[in-house]
């Protein structure tokens, strides 16, 4: 379908379901990971369990059906800090989009994938992104924080040409 970019709140955007880039030893302690680990708690143990015995590798989704929508836990590195590789997006975020349509759901929300802590040009996240979502019928939007000022309204669409203005 399409790959859609937002300004907003990711858990605040009404979307069914969000994702979020994980590393592979277990821990989420930086970044939106820490109110991803804050909001699901029984999630996060689960998933230091499933990195903890090897049973959460690059690429390879982790799926929570928390009370509120579905939550995507998409391998994007193997330990924290810069270490997140475009392919190991692109893989995770093929997977989850097919489990999404599964599902039967309409839209995906992630932040800006790699493009943080995870130490990646966010033009080379985007293209593979583009990739990933061009042959599925759910909708990839990237929620990109705010800039100071600007509202509490929702998600917005940026202007044309606007990209760059926001940090993720």
């Amino acid at each position: 379908m399409t790959l859609s970019e937002v300004v907003g709140d990711l858990f605040d955007a009404g979307l069914p379901a969000i994702g979020h880039g994980c590393n592979t030893k277990g821990a989420m302690g930086a970044g939106i990971a820490v109110e991803f680990r804050r909001r699901y708690p029984e999630m996060y143990r689960e998933y230091r369990r499933r990195c903890a015995s090897g049973g959460f590798r690059l690429g390879e989704i982790f799926v929570w059906e928390a009370p509120d929508r579905i939550v995507y836990n998409l391998a994007t590195q193997p330990r924290p800090g810069p270490s997140a590789t475009v392919d190991a997006i692109r893989e995770s975020v093929t997977r989850a989009l097919v489990d999404a349509e599964v599902r039967g759901l309409a839209q995906l929300g992630v932040p800006r994938l790699g493009a943080g802590l995870g130490g990646l040009d966010w033009e080379a996240v985007r293209t593979a992104l583009l990739e990933a979502s061009t042959s599925s019928p759910v909708e990839l939007v990237v929620v990109m924080r705010g800039t100071a000022g600007s509202g509490s309204e929702g998600p917005t669409r940026p202007s044309p040409g606007a990209g760059g203005t926001t940090q993720g």
